[in-house]
C-alpha cells in the first residue's frame, strides 16, 4: 500500500473534524453520560451479593459485557451509518454502550467489596489516605503532614473529595464508586477526543480498544488513566496544529494546552511527558522545514507562537495546584530533593517489547508497530503516534542514564502509554488492510469480508477482557476482598484478631476516647500505617520516605523520633516532644510485642519495650525501602500526662 492513507481522509484540510461546539458539548454531555450510567450500573450490581469465592461474578461479567461488545461491533459492521436515530442519537447511544462496557466489566467482580482494585495495600493505601484527607477538607492540603504546602497534584483527589461530601460517605468508602466512574468517564471523553481527529467510526472502535487496554494495565491507577488514554488522540491534535500550513484554529491549542494542564494537576510525570512529546513534534517539524529551505528565523518563530497557548493554558492551570507548594519552595529556588523517583522495578530496567507477547494483544500490538513502520511518511496519524513510541523509548534511556545521578525517571509508568498506542495503531492498520482487500477482491464478498473482520474483532475484544479479569486483575480482585475495612472485617466477613486489620475499628474508638478531639484534630506517630487511609488523622512521619512530601524533611523526623526513642523519663520525653522543631505526636500507637495478638518479636535488649516501624530509602535495591524498628521504653508513658489503652497487637497513648 503507497500513498495517502485512508485513515486520515477525508478531513477538508482541516486540523479538526469537529467544531469547537460539538467537542465541548460531547465532552461535557458524554462524561454526565458516562457517570449517571456508571453509578446505575455500579449499584445494580453491588445488589448481586454474591458471596466469595465463586466465579458467578466472573461469569455475569463476561456475558454482560460480552453482549455490549458485540452489539458495538455489529453496529459499527453493519447499522452504524444506516440508523435513523439522527446523529446525536447515535453519539448518546454510543456513549451509553462505552459507559456500560467499562462498567460491567470491572464493577461485577467488586460487586460484593468497597475496595477498589488493589483494596487498601500497597499503593492504594495512599490514594485512599490522599481521598481521606480531600473529603475532609474544602481546600488542597497534604495528605499527611499538617501545616504543609501538598506536593502530590491532588485535583483529581480533591474533586474525589467533592463526590464523596455529595454523597455523605467517606472518602475512602467513595473511592471505589469515584474510581469506576473515572474509568467509564475516560472512554467516553476517549471517544470524543478521537472524534476530534478520525471518523465517527473509527473513534468507536478506538474508543472500545482504550478501554481493553485499560483494563490491563492502566485503571489501577484510575487517577493517571486519564492523562494516559487521552494523551494519544491529543499528541494527533498537537501534530496537524503544528505542522498546518496556515495555522490551526486557536482553540485548538488552548484544547491541548487544557489537556497538558490537567495533566499537571493529576499526574506530574504525564504532564512532563506530555510537554516532551510536544516539543519533540516541534523540533521534528522545525527541522523539517528547514530542510526543504524555509528561513529558520520564520519557522522558529512560527511554532513558538503556537506553542505559546499551549504553555501559557496549561501553566495556568498547574498553578490551581502547584501555587502552594511553588510559593513554600520559592518557586523551586529552595526545593528539597523528593525520594518519589527512587524507584526500579523490574519492568523499569528492561525496554518494554509488548509486540513480543504471545497473545492476541500481542500480535495486535505487533500488527500496530509495523503499520507504523511502514505508512508514518503517508500518514498524519501514523506519524504522530510513532513520535510518541519514540519519546518513551527515549525517556527509558533518559531515566537509565538518571541512575548515574542516583535518580530514575519513573519510565516504567509510560508502560500503560505504549500499551495503549501499538493496539490502536494495529486496529488502524488493519482497517487499512481491510480496506485494502475490498478493493482488490471481488465486490461480492465484501460483506462476507466485513462479517470476518467484525467477528474476528469481537473475539480478539472478548478475549483481551477475559484475560484482564482472569489474570491482569485477579491479584488486585482478591486483595479487595481481602483487606479488612475499618469495621475491623472485609468482605469475606472474616475477622481474624492475628490480622492487625481486625483492630481497626477498635483503634478508631480508641483514639476518639483518649483524647476527645476529632480526627483531623489529632497528629499520630503510629505504627499501623493504614489508620491513615481511613480517618483523616495527620501523621507525624509518612509511611515511606517515597511518598513522603520533602517539604516535611522526612530523614529529620526519622532521626528525631529516635531520639525521642532515648528518653529515660516521662519528663525527658515531655521536653523532647515541646522542644520539636516539628510539630509532635499527641498520639502514639506503637506495637506491643507482649500481647498476644503480635506478630513483632522484640530483641532481648529491648525486651518489654514498645516498637514502632519505621522505614529507609533502599534505593536502588529492590524492594527499595528498608523497614526497621525503633523502641520505647514503657516507662516513659508511666505518667499522669500520659492516657493509654492496650488494643490488640497495639498500646495507645494519648498526651492529656
Amino acid at each position: 500500500m503507497t500513498g495517502p492513507s485512508p485513515i486520515d481522509e477525508p478531513r477538508q484540510a482541516s486540523v479538526v473534524r469537529l467544531p469547537l461546539r460539538n467537542t465541548v458539548a460531547e465532552l461535557l454531555g458524554g462524561s454526565a453520560v458516562a457517570v449517571a450510567v456508571s453509578m446505575v450500573l455500579q449499584f445494580a450490581a453491588a445488589r448481586l451479593s454474591i458471596s466469595e469465592p465463586s466465579y458467578a461474578p466472573e461469569a455475569l461479567t463476561m456475558l454482560s459485557s460480552s453482549l455490549v461488545l458485540a452489539a458495538v461491533f455489529v453496529l459499527l459492521a453493519f447499522g452504524y451509518r444506516a440508523t435513523r436515530i439522527g446523529r446525536w442519537g447515535k453519539v448518546v447511544a454510543t456513549w451509553v454502550a462505552l459507559s456500560a462496557f467499562s462498567t460491567l466489566s470491572l464493577a461485577i467482580p467488586l460487586q460484593s467489596t468497597r475496595f477498589y482494585y488493589g483494596g487498601s495495600s500497597t499503593d492504594n493505601g495512599f490514594r485512599m489516605q490522599l481521598m481521606t484527607r480531600m473529603a475532609s477538607t474544602l481546600g488542597l492540603a497534604d495528605m499527611n503532614y499538617a501545616d504543609t504546602a501538598p506536593y502530590y497534584p491532588s485535583g483529581w483527589f480533591w474533586l474525589g473529595g467533592r463526590f464523596a461530601n455529595l454523597l455523605g460517605w467517606e472518602g475512602w468508602a467513595a473511592y471505589k464508586l469515584y474510581a469506576l466512574c473515572w474509568v467509564a468517564v475516560t472512554t467516553v471523553v476517549a471517544f470524543t477526543l478521537w472524534s476530534v481527529v478520525l471518523r465517527r467510526r473509527l473513534a468507536v472502535l478506538v474508543a472500545v480498544v482504550t478501554a481493553l487496554s485499560g483494563m490491563l494495565h492502566g485503571i489501577v491507577e484510575p487517577y493517571a488513566w486519564p492523562s494516559a488514554a487521552w494523551l494519544l488522540p491529543v499528541a494527533v491534535l498537537a501534530w496537524r496544529a503544528l505542522r498546518l500550513a496556515d495555522g490551526p484554529p486557536r482553540w485548538t491549542l488552548i484544547c491541548i494546552g487544557g489537556f497538558v494542564g490537567f495533566a499537571a494537576i493529576t499526574y506530574t510525570l504525564h504532564f512532563g511527558f506530555a510537554v516532551a512529546v510536544i516539543v519533540l513534534m516541534a523540533l521534528i517539524t522545525g527541522v523539517e522545514r528547514v530542510r526543504r529551505g524555509d528561513a529558520a528565523g520564520a519557522v522558529f518563530k512560527q511554532l513558538f507562537l503556537r506553542l505559546l497557548p499551549i504553555g501559557l493554558v496549561s501553566l495556568v492551570i498547574a498553578l490551581l495546584v502547584w501555587l502552594p507548594y511553588l510559593i513554600s519552595t520559592k518557586f523551586l529556588l529552595d526545593n528539597p530533593r523528593s525520594a518519589a523517583q527512587h524507584y526500579l522495578p523490574e519492568d523499569g530496567a528492561f525496554l518494554p517489547v509488548p509486540m513480543a507477547e504471545a497473545s492476541a494483544f500481542g500480535a495486535l500490538c505487533l500488527v500496530g508497530f509495523v503499520w507504523l513502520l511502514l505508512r508514518f511518511r503517508h500518514s498524519e496519524i501514523a506519524a504522530s503516534m510513532l513520535v510518541v513510541v519514540l519519546a518513551i523509548y527515549g525517556w527509558f534511556a533518559l531515566s537509565t542514564l538518571a541512575l548515574l545521578a542516583k535518580t530514575t525517571l519513573l519510565a516504567f509508568r509510560l508502560n500503560v502509554v505504549l500499551d495503549l498506542v501499538l493496539p490502536v495503531a494495529g486496529v488502524l492498520g488493519l482497517l487499512e488492510l481491510i480496506g485494502y482487500l475490498r478493493k482488490k477482491i471481488d465486490p461480492r464478498y465484501g460483506v462476507q469480508i466485513t462479517l470476518v473482520a467484525c467477528a474476528l474483532g469481537l473475539v480478539g475484544a472478548v478475549d483481551v477482557s477475559q484475560e484482564a479479569i482472569n489474570d491482569k486483575l485477579l491479584g488486585y480482585t482478591e486483595q479487595a476482598y481481602t483487606d479488612y475495612y475499618p469495621t475491623g472485617d472485609n468482605a469475606k466477613g472474616q475477622k481474624d484478631p492475628q490480622q492487625p486489620g481486625s483492630w481497626f475499628d477498635d483503634e478508631i474508638r480508641a483514639v476518639a476516647a483518649l483524647t476527645g478531639r476529632e480526627p483531623d484534630q489529632n497528629v499520630l506517630l503510629s505504627t499501623d500505617y493504614k489508620l491513615m487511609s481511613f480517618q483523616p488523622y495527620w501523621g507525624f512521619q509518612q509511611e515511606t520516605p517515597h511518598y513522603a512530601n520533602p517539604l516535611a524533611d522526612y530523614g529529620d523526623r526519622a532521626a528525631e523520633v529516635e531520639r525521642w526513642t532515648e528518653a529515660k523519663s516521662s519528663d525527658e520525653l515531655l521536653t523532647m516532644l515541646r522542644s520539636s522543631k516539628f510539630a509532635s505526636p499527641n498520639v502514639f500507637v506503637l506495637h506491643n510485642p507482649q500481647s498476644r495478638y503480635s506478630t513483632v518479636e522484640a530483641p532481648p535488649e529491648h525486651e518489654g519495650d514498645l516498637a514502632l516501624q519505621l522505614k529507609g530509602d533502599a534505593f536502588p535495591q529492590n524492594p527499595n525501602v528498608r523497614d526497621y524498628y525503633v523502641h520505647f521504653d514503657r516507662a516513659v508513658f508511666d505518667s499522669p500526662a500520659f492516657v493509654k489503652r492496650d488494643v490488640g497487637p497495639y498500646t495507645i497513648i494519648a498526651l492529656r
